[in-house]
Formats: C-alpha cells, sequence, structure tokens
C-alpha cells in the first residue's frame, strides 16, 4: 500500500548530481558542500544510543514538551476521528535519546461499525494502552530493511545496481520491463504502477506470473511513481542472488548483528499483548476479510505472501529503529557490528530522481519530503513512512533522528488522511536544535507558523548622503519556492514595496548574488552575510517579510546585528539599544536559540 500526500503537496527542488553506482563498484560523484554528510567523519565518534536529557542531546526540553502535546492531540477528533489510538514517539540527536514517549491505546477497538462509522471498543480491561516497547507493523518503512539488504550485495559484488533485473530473472523481462534496472527499483523509476493485487492469485506461481506479465505504464527511467511492485520485485532478485529466503536474510544481515531483538517478519503469538492492533479488515475498505488484525501483517499482498515481503511485513519498536537510524547516521556502524560501508550508505542519502524534482529519493531512501518530515527535511534528510502510521527521519546535517510509531489504520483506514502528526512532531524537533545568534545573545526569529506572513521593518533613515549600504546576518530553510524570504524598501511610508537585490556570503564559498531580493530553500543552516546597497531618499525604510504558504513550513529565517551605513556615517545598529528599540517585528521575535 501506498502512504503518499495528495497530487500538489510535494515540495519542489531541482538538486546536485547524484551518486553513481556500476556493476559491483560504488563510486560517488562531487555532492554539495554543506556542514553535514550522512556519516561521521573518519575516526569522528560513532555513538551508541542511550537515555538522556535534552540538554545531554543538545536540544531545547520545551519543544520536545511540545512535541508530546502536539501528538497528544491527535488522539481526539482530528478533525472528526482521531489520528490514531494511540503512538510511540522517540526523538534524539548524537548518541542520546531525549524522548521516548508513549501515548494512548495499542490495542482498543474490536471491530468497526461502518453503519455509524464508529469503532466498537473492547472492554476497557482488554484495552492494552501504548507502551514504550510495542511492536507495531511496519507497512512500508519495511521497504529500508529490503533496500538495506540490496545495497549490501551491490557493496558485496553479488548485484550491481545498474544490471537490469532480467539478468537476475529472466521471466521478469517479459512485457516490456527488460530494461528494468535494480536502481530503478530502488529509487520508484522503473515504471511500475502503484499496485497490484496479487492477494487474489490463487497461488504463489501465478503471484509470480502476474509480476511477470506486468507491463510499465511508463517507460523505465522517464518517471517517478511510487510502487510496492518494486521493492516485491527486488526480494525476488535478493532470494536468487543470496540462495536465502528475505526473513532470513533480514535476521543474518541486519537485526541479529545490530542486536535488534524485535524486530522480524511474522512476530510469535507470545508477542501478541505487545502488538499495536491494526484494521477490522473487509470489504469493501479491505481486499480482504480479516476481521481484526492483531499480530499479522496488515497489508493484504504482504499477507497474501505468507507475511514476508519486500515492501512490506516487518514489525519493530521505537528503539530498535532508533538503532537502525544511528547506525546509518554512524555510516554503517554501531558498536562492533558493522552492516554498511560508509560509501553505500551515502549513495542512500543521496539523490538518484535529479530529473523527477519534488520526488528526490536515494537509494531506498526518501528525501527531503516536507510533506512528513516537516521542517527537519534538507537535501540530505533521509526516512519513509508507512500506511499503518509509521515513519522514520534521519537529518545528516543536524545528527538528529524521529520516530514516530502510530496505529492509525485502527479501526479502520478511512479515519486518518494526511500526515499532520509526523509533520507536527518533525518541526518540533527541528525547531529543539538550536540556532545560536551570530553574535550577542539574541536574533530576531520569524517563527515556523502556516499561511502566514512576519515583517521585522527597520525606521526611516535618510540615505540621501549617498553609497548607503545593509549589513546583517542571515539564517533561513524554508520549504523551497513556497515560501520566501524577501528583503524590501519603500520611500513613501510604507505604501509602496520594492525588492532590493543583495549578496550573501557563508564561510568557505563564493559570494551570492540575489538579484530578486529573496531567498527560498535550504541555505545549509548556517549563518550567511548579507550586504546590500540601498537607494538615496529622505526616509527608506527597510524591511524583511517572510510569507508562508497553507501546507509546511521549514526551519524558519533569522536576522542578526542589522547594520546601516552612508556617507555620513552610522544610521542604525542593533547593537546600539535605542536602535535596537525602533525595530519594528510583526510575527518575529528575538531568540536566544
Amino acid at each position: 500500500m501506498t502512504d503518499r500526500p495528495a497530487n500538489g503537496e510535494l515540495t519542489r527542488r531541482q538538486l546536485g548530481r547524484a551518486g553513481l553506482a556500476l556493476g559491483g563498484a560504488l563510486a560517488l560523484a562531487p555532492l554539495p558542500a554543506g556542514p553535514a554528510g550522512a556519516a561521521p567523519a573518519a575516526g569522528g565518534p560513532r555513538p551508541t544510543l542511550r537515555r538522556g536529557s535534552a540538554a545531554r542531546a543538545g536540544l531545547l526540553a520545551s519543544h520536545l514538551r511540545r512535541l508530546v502535546t502536539d501528538a497528544e492531540a491527535f488522539l481526539g477528533p482530528s478533525p472528526t476521528h482521531p489520528w490514531y489510538a494511540g503512538a510511540v514517539l522517540l526523538a534524539g540527536r548524537g548518541g542520546t535519546v531525549a524522548l521516548h514517549r508513549p501515548i494512548g491505546t495499542a490495542v482498543r477497538y474490536r471491530a468497526y461499525d461502518e453503519k455509524n462509522d464508529t469503532g466498537v471498543e473492547f472492554p476497557p480491561d482488554r484495552q492494552i494502552p501504548m507502551a514504550e516497547d510495542t511492536v507495531f507493523d511496519l507497512a512500508s518503512v519495511s521497504k529500508l530493511f529490503t533496500s538495506i539488504l540490496a545495497v549490501q550485495q551491490i557493496e558485496r559484488g553479488a548485484l550491481g545496481l545498474e544490471a537490469t533485473v532480467a539478468s537476475y530473472l529472466p521471466d521478469f523481462g517479459r512485457a516490456g520491463k527488460q530494461d528494468i534496472t535494480i536502481r530503478q527499483l530502488l529509487t520508484h523509476t522503473s515504471g511500475f504502477r502503484a499496485w497490484i493485487p496479487l492477494y487474489t492469485a490463487p497461488t504463489y506461481e501465478e503471484k509470480l506470473r502476474r509480476i511477470w506479465d506486468e507491463q510499465p505504464v511508463s517507460a523505465p527511467g522517464t518517471a517517478y511513481l511510487y510502487s510496492d511492485l518494486n521493492l516485491i520485485s527486488l526480494q525476488l532478485v535478493l532470494e536468487r542472488v543470496t540462495g536465502r529466503a528475505l526473513d532470513t536474510l533480514l535476521r543474518d544481515e541486519i537485526t541479529a548483528p545490530l542486536g535488534l531483538r524485535r524486530t522480524r517478519y511474522n512476530p510469535p503469538a507470545s508477542w501478541r499483548p505487545r502488538i499495536a492492533a491494526t484494521e477490522d479488515a473487509r470489504p469493501p475498505w479491505s481486499g480482504l476479510d480479516r476481521g481484526l488484525v492483531w499480530g499479522e501483517v496488515h497489508d493484504e499482498n504482504a499477507f497474501s505472501l505468507g507475511g514476508v515481503a519486500g515492501h512490506a511485513g516487518v514489525f519493530s519498536d521505537a528503539w530498535d529503529l532508533a538503532v537502525l537510524g544511528r547506525t546509518l547516521l554512524n555510516g554503517g556502524v554501531y558498536g562492533r557490528a558493522r552492516i554498511l560501508r560508509p560509501e553505500s550508505v551515502e549513495l542512500m542519502f543521496t539523490d538518484f530522481n535529479t530529473a523527477f524534482p519534488g520526488d528526490e529519493h536515494g537509494l531506498g531512501f526518501e528525501l527531503y519530503q516536507h510533506w512528513y518530515m516537516g521542517a527537519m527535511a534538507t537535501p540530505r534528510s533521509a526516512g519513509h513512512t508507512g500506511f499503518t502510521g509509521t515513519s522514520l527521519v534521519l537529518d545528516p546535517t543536524t545528527d538528529s533522528f524521529l520516530v514516530v510509531l502510530g496505529n492509525s489504520v485502527h479501526p479502520v483506514r478511512s479515519w486518518r488522511s494526511g500526515s499532520a502528526p509526523r509533520v507536527a512532531a518533525a518541526n518540533h524537533l527541528a525547531r529543539a536544535v538550536p540556532v545560536r545568534p551570530a553574535r550577542g545573545r539574541t536574533a530576531w526569529f520569524s517563527g515556523m507558523a502556516v499561511a502566514s506572513t512576519a515583517t521585522l521593518t527597520l525606521p526611516a533613515l535618510d540615505t540621501s548622503s549617498g553609497s548607503a549600504r545593509l549589513d546583517c546576518a542571515l539564517w533561513w530553510d524554508t520549504e523551497p519556492k513556497a515560501d520566501a524570504l524577501v528583503l524590501e524598501a519603500s520611500t513613501d511610508g510604507g505604501t509602496a514595496w520594492q525588492p532590493v537585490p543583495f549578496t550573501t556570503a557563508r564561510r568557505g564559498a563564493d559570494p551570492e548574488p540575489h538579484p530578486s531580493g529573496s531567498v527560498t530553500g535550504w541555505s545549509g543552516r548556517v549563518w550567511h552575510r548579507l550586504t546590500a546597497g540601498l537607494p538615496a531618499a529622505r526616509a527608506l525604510t527597510l524591511r524583511w517579510r517572510y510569507t508562508t504558504d497553507r501546507l509546511y513550513v521549514g526551519r524558519g529565517c533569522y536576522v542578526d546585528a542589522p547594520r546601516v551605513t552612508a556617507a555620513g556615517g552610522v544610521l542604525l545598529d542593533e547593537a546600539r539599544p535605542a536602535d535596537a528599540a525602533r525595530i519594528e517585528a510583526v510575527g518575529w521575535t528575538p531568540s536566544a536559540d
């Protein structure tokens, strides 16, 4: 099943060149310059997880508290039904898990009453509250495990990233699929449609035949279309080249080395009291009539494949997922166990879909997706969601990680839509990572509100002596194109405004002109020096205007230490208390973080 936003909700950003991998050999094209990569620097710390305070993690405790408060709000009508019956939230940075909180109920409903659109609850003594170690059906987050297994085989030379799938599975090459590559399966550019009902095929052999006979809806490599069939096909390739079943590969190559004791396919019956229930699965909303699904995989195709599938079927808990995330942020190592080389991890965090802006994708991992990553989204942020209400987000830029596991199809899938709880949690974790002022104790912060406009206005200044210039420090991270920060000037007291072109410069990089007087997107999450020549006027008013749309936001914008000089000397300097008091902020606040 897919768990994607509605059309039009994806951001649009063209990134740089993608990584390349040919045959079994790995090679990376140059990555965009920036302060962070997918792995720590050579010889740097490679932490293992421990519980600790927000301060120990380098996070702001107040925003972690708000993360929990906002998550709890979705236990109620949002807007009509609860988004989930319960959830487990885990957030951290570096080696510290600063938040691990269960909320709500793991098992609440025994059935769904479609006539009245209500859930039929278990008696209170049979309901099960969420716990830190509650196990969830991960749904499509399972794709990450399959992808890691594939990259391991690429690393070992048993699988070629640019090799055709048909070179491993000759029957796959039927119906126009002979040119589909392993990379296209991993990046959803194979041309497969989203899914087909394999569960209606009576035998395993018939399911395979349907895949062999499936015709692509677009030529391989010409379009992005998220499809479960890509990872089901990859499963078949892995099982062919290794001679092992996927569940055995998962155990041998990932869960055993990393010590993931609550991650597996087909959990035993003894686990059931610790597993979050999913859906009362019955037609017409489900393809199969199964009643309450609890302890078995929810996805119909995965269920029909015996619970072991490349696209769905893995069960896990929040801590195990955090360990997996920490392993990747460490460059493929956790403690004494290494499951991937650093250059292999780089392939998972590098965009291969530069031809499809808005659908950035590494090998298996989605990248830069504001629709569920919220303000944690950067060109290097990696993650995935699952239809049952699960998600994992990794931000190498800040070395932070977020796990949100919810049972959002309990009691029925129609009760939730969108990804609002995931976005809210990601926004709060992003806000919890401090942005230190460029100088002094505070900087002006735009906030992170959607569908809003914030302005920071300097007092009217006499620049008629000529050679007037603005200098300040600027930090921005916005949803690309949708949200922008503009520097504007007015000479008539604010009736009409015109953009002011400026230049920004960051340490170690060439100055960048902004002739439109605006910035949008990701700037590396570092301070830039802004300089702008100003027009001569008797009363020139300058302002920064930050405007956001109704969907998503980035981390926001900061302005620090504005200073205006002219031929006659210093006209304004925020360092002088009298000048700072004349700055008018609407929606901007002085922030020390």
